[in-house]
């Protein structure tokens, strides 16, 4: 997508027109839209945040966690906020008309999370034009002027992932790693984080990489394929597989059990959805990286608020800077942990983050 000067502003007022309408995208899913009160209208006078997040596939935490709790920290803190909510539901053509949407309604803030990490750069840039901030949320933006990154260390990610399988794969291993999409800036900072612990063993023979992909949209059906083909290519001589969430470790357990081999390979995973602790209980899984979203969402809301009313960004909430290719934005990042069988009860049910029946019990 490419940066725009002058036609969008025209093109965003009748996209805020028929936005309430389902928008297509290539599985054939719908927009959401949700105000946390009020109604859109024309921004007239109202304070609005606009929360932008990228899909309901790649992770089920976009609608369960990260939605609700954004809103619901907004409301707390100033209950005469809008939140105007969207989900490109994976298509950044359509994440653009939302953003441009929300500009022309009268968002004063935009906190998104990009379908696709460059090409929402045109986003930031008419936001800039229009005095809109903007929060680069989970997802950073890169080359654009952010205002702000709310998100996890996503190079300890990685590392926390590339430690285990170093940890728990026998020495002369191989390995597979079954990436994010390269159109997401985390998935690439996943890769490189778990590259910085494993390149080394790999080059001195420790550990061998016998395969390695990314995956589109992170969708577990095309992640299923890659490992598929990762056994075809090595006759299934696979002892462990660095898998990036765990959409697609789920999808790296269905092609090994085709083969036998569920269980008695170790397959990391990211997000500790519901799905991925049932399968770390059932063995199937060995690790998840756990990233409480409700402080995530919590932060953000916070920014956003602030910067809707005006208040002074307090040094507890931005702890460093991130450089997105065009500067080093202000940045709130959060500590990343690694969830076994071992603690789950010390980490995600002491946190409140789920509960043991719905781990037992995933929604399907």
């Amino acid at each position: 997508m490419r940066n725009k000067t002058t036609y969008w502003v025209g093109a965003a007022v009748a996209v805020a027109m028929t936005l309430t309408t389902a928008c297509g995208n290539s599985s054939g899913g719908n927009n959401t839209s949700n105000q946390a009160t009020g109604s859109s209208g024309s921004g007239s006078g109202k304070k609005i945040i606009a929360l932008l997040l990228p899909d309901t596939t790649s992770s089920a935490r976009y609608e369960t966690q990260d939605r609700p709790d954004f809103i619901n920290e907004v409301k707390a803190l100033d209950p005469s906020i809008e939140v105007d909510y969207q989900n490109a539901q994976n298509n950044s053509a359509t994440q653009q008309q939302q953003a441009e949407a929300a500009i022309t309604n009268g968002a004063k803030v935009l906190v998104i999370d990009p379908v696709d990490s460059k090409a929402a750069a045109a986003i930031v840039s008419e936001a800039n034009q229009a005095g809109v901030k903007v929060i680069s949320y989970d997802r950073m933006i890169v080359n654009s002027k952010v205002d702000y990154y709310v998100s996890f260390d996503n190079l300890e990610v990685g590392k926390l992932q590339g430690q285990f399988i170093a940890d728990h794969t026998p020495q002369g291993g191989t390995v597979v790693m079954i990436n994010g999409a390269q159109s997401d800036n985390n998935a690439l900072q996943f890769a490189q984080g778990a590259h910085q612990v494993l390149d080394p063993l790999f080059n001195s023979g420790k550990l061998k990489l016998g395969y390695q992909s990314y995956t589109p949209n992170w969708d577990p059906a095309n992640g299923q394929r890659e490992m598929e083909a990762a056994l075809t290519k090595l006759n299934n001589k696979v002892d462990a597989v660095l898998a990036a969430n765990d959409g697609l470790a789920g999808a790296v357990i269905q092609a090994l059990s085709a083969q036998g081999l569920s269980g008695k390979v170790p397959v990391t995973g990211q997000d500790a959805t519901d799905a991925g602790l049932h399968d770390i209980l059932q063995g199937t899984q060995s690790m998840t990286v756990y990233k409480a979203v409700p402080k995530e969402a919590k932060i953000a809301a916070q920014l956003a608020v602030d910067i809707v009313d005006g208040k002074t960004i307090g040094s507890d909430l931005v702890n460093g800077k991130v450089n997105n290719g065009a500067e080093d934005v202000p940045a709130a990042l959060l500590q990343p942990v690694v969830v076994t069988k071992d603690n789950i009860q010390s980490t995600v049910i002491q946190d409140g983050f789920t509960t043991m029946d719905k781990i037992q019990h995933p929604a399907q």
